[in-house]
């Protein structure tokens, strides 16, 4: 038997008012009780009033249930809920920047097509791919990618939905 704590991602649904400061006042209480954003990302809903926050959150069940109770606290937290144990979509999105020669051009827009990924700017020297998807399958694209030389990436955080 072991004493380990088992950490995960946890992904929790923050709907906030929409107004200046709540990102930062979100944020801070992260930073002030040393909890860990593995991924972040936050907009307006169709009610222009209110935000949605999807937030991947790395530790244990204790750390979790801590976030979930501080999030509560906050006046401007309308509805905490946490996705992680719930069947719910989610997708992000890439945008990678790969150098290439006219030798490996053409396996690059494979390898973009192979993961359903757009070429969304090409020149001589580079080829910019943008792609959606499940975090592994971003993750599975940019390990691919890294042999050709990755030369700028910009990866959004995640966002989710409770499927039905």
């Amino acid at each position: 038997m072991s004493n380990s704590i088992e950490l995960h991602k946890s992904t929790l649904s923050v709907q906030v008012e929409n107004h200046f400061g709540v990102l930062a006042r979100i944020a801070g209480l992260f930073s002030a009780r040393g909890f860990n954003i593995s991924s972040l990302s936050v907009a307006e809903t169709e009610d222009p009033s209110v935000s949605i926050m999807t937030i991947v959150v790395d530790g244990d069940e204790q750390i979790v249930d801590q976030v979930k109770k501080q999030l509560n606290k906050l006046i401007e937290v309308i509805k905490v809920r946490d996705l992680t144990e719930q069947d719910y979509v989610s997708r992000e999105l890439a945008m990678i920047k790969v150098a290439v020669d006219s030798a490996k051009r053409r396996e690059i827009i494979e390898i973009a097509d192979i993961f359903k990924g757009r070429v969304v700017d090409i020149s001589h020297e580079n080829v910019t791919i943008e792609v959606t998807g499940s975090s592994e399958k971003i993750d599975a694209i940019i390990k691919l990618l890294t042999g050709y030389g990755i030369k700028e990436l910009a990866r959004t955080g995640k966002v989710a939905l409770i499927r039905g």
